[in-house]
This record gives C-alpha cells, structure tokens and sequence, in this order.
C-alpha cells in the first residue's frame, strides 16, 4: 500500500535489522500506524489482538515471532542443562523442532475452534478412565505444560461432560478478548478467569480467592503449571532445583479437589493431536506444607517424563530454572 507516496508492505525487517514492523490492520482505513515487534510475545499478541489478520498476513507474523525468539533464545541453555549427554547437534536439533511446533502453535491461536469442529484432528489416549468419573468426578484441576498446543490438554475433561473452565491471559482490547472468548467456549463451556501477565499482588490475591471458590463450589478447573515461579516451591525438575508453580497443589490440598495432570502432542506437522491425561493422588497428612511440595514435585515429575519421551514438543525458551 502507498501512504503518501511511499510504498509499504504489510510487515518487513526494521532498518535496524533486530526488529519487526507491520501495520496495524485493526486501525485502517482511518489511521495508519505501524507497531514494532521486538520478542516473539509482541509477535504473539499482535496475532491475538488482530494487529495482523488474515491466513498468509499472520503466517508471516508467525515466521517472523519465531525468528524474533530465536535471537533471545535460552532454549540453548536449557536443553544444555537438561541433556548433558547429547551433542551440540542433537540439541540444535530438538531446539528446530520445538521452534516448528511452536510457530503451527501460534497460527493454531486463532483457529482453536475450527480444529475443534473436527474431532478426527484429537486422539484421547485414555478418555474411558476419564468417563468413568462424568458422574462423580466432584472439584478437579486440571494441569497442563507447554506442550504440543497445550490449549488442547483440556479436550479429555470437556469429553467428559463436566464444563470445565479455565485461566487465560487478559487481552486489552475487548472486542479481541470476546472473540477469543468466544472462540474457546466449547474448550472451556465453564467460562474463563481472566489474568493479566504482570498483575500487582492485589489483584493476584483476588484472581488466586475466585479461583479457590470456584473449585471449593464443585468447580473444574485448567491452567498451565510448567513455568518458573519466583515465590514458587523448590522440586527438583530434570536433576535441578526449580521453583515451581504450587497454586494446584495449594487448591486441592485446601479444598479436597482431584489433580488430572494433562499433556498434548502433535502427530506430525499438521494441526493433529494425540491427548493424554494421568490422575495423580492428592496426600493429606497432618503436615500440609509437606503435601503441597510432594505434590508439586510430582507434578514436574510426570511433565519430565513426558517432556523425555517428546523433548522437541516441550517449549525449552521459557525459563525453568533461577
């Protein structure tokens, strides 16, 4: 397109060579303004938001997201630490695939409700355990990792009849947010919680108490629990100390609820998946402390092991460890 007689395209490499511009579909006709990426997550919302609409406009945003992670990337250093014993080049070769799957990931965002409108595209490995709680199933959280598009890890628990509902990222602009919403209802027919990436304490404390009365009301509810979390609990995680996400943990020990710790992975290259789901024993001694860190190490336990069998699925550029 021309804007006063210079020619632009709809996304291009800054001068600078390190950073991303494209024009911000969601402003035109009446303002042109261009939006700079600097990190795969700009590159992320800008898909979420619709700052890029449109199959071949959002690819590229993906292609370029990726490239972004790429030049900031810590996968290196985690695959590193994880697989000592591979070669540099088995680890550059799982870091390639895990870039691969997480640009499909990426595209997959707005599209979770045409893959979902095609069940063939979902394989449960287990759902007749599954079915057997549709009736008694009661409180549950279900845990998920970044794993393969690890939105699809809830699929198992909504075969089953029981509207789970889950936590998502807030977006800020609220016709983008309804129509993610909107996208995700029959993923999550029991609605979603609403967080924000940097939330104040305040309004942690306030998300963390909806959450617990929901489950304490009966609710099912699904969040990610394979991200480092400074004030987290220390569980050993691929042979180190992590700090780890203890909120599922702290839920069902409070409020008696069951833990299904969820995985998804990609058969091939196509929107394809293959969804497993372990129900993992809650303990409840007198020491409640005690239970809630046995619980978080054996959540990262079965993230590990799963993680072991597929290491080119799992997201390595989040960070893991302090």
């Amino acid at each position: 397109m021309k804007v006063d007689g210079k020619s632009y395209r709809t996304i291009w490499l800054g001068a600078d060579g390190t950073t991303v511009q494209a024009i911000d579909q969601t402003l035109l006709p009446h303002q042109f303004v261009i939006r700079d990426f600097h990190t795969v997550e700009d590159a992320e919302k800008a898909i979420r938001t619709m700052i890029v609409r449109g199959a071949p406009l959002i690819g590229a945003a993906a292609a370029y997201g990726m490239a972004l992670a790429m030049a900031n990337d810590p996968s290196d250093a985690n695959l590193e630490r994880a697989y000592p014993d591979k070669t540099p080049e088995e680890r550059e070769q799982i870091a390639l695939r895990m870039w691969g799957n997480l640009g499909r990931v990426m595209v997959e965002t707005m599209n979770i409700d045409r893959i979902l409108r095609e069940p063939d595209r979902l394989h449960v490995t287990n759902g007749h355990v599954i079915g057997r709680y549709k009736e008694k199933m009661g409180p549950v959280l279900i845990v998920t990792m970044h794993m393969g598009n690890w939105e699809l890890g809830m699929w198992p628990i909504m075969l089953a009849g029981v509207k789970p509902a889950g936590v998502y990222r807030l977006v800020k602009n609220p016709y983008v947010d309804r129509y993610l919403r909107a996208q995700r209802k029959d993923l999550y027919p029991g609605g979603l919680f609403g967080s924000r990436r940097a939330a104040g304490q305040d309004e942690g404390q306030k998300t963390a108490r909806l959450i617990m009365d929901y489950v304490r009301q009966g609710g099912r509810l699904g969040f990610i629990s394979d991200l480092y979390d400074a004030q987290g609990v220390e569980v050993p995680f691929f042979g180190y100390p992590a700090k780890s996400m203890p909120i599922a943990a702290m839920i069902a020990r409070r409020v008696g609820a069951r833990i299904w710790i969820g995985r998804c992975i990609r058969i091939g290259d196509r929107a394809c998946f293959d969804i497993n789901v372990n129900e993992l024993r809650v303990p409840r001694t007198n020491n409640q402390a005690e239970d809630i860190r046995n619980i978080t190490a054996a959540i990262q336990r079965q993230f590990e092991g799963w993680i072991r069998e597929n290491p080119d699925q799992f997201m390595w550029s989040n960070r893991r460890w302090s």
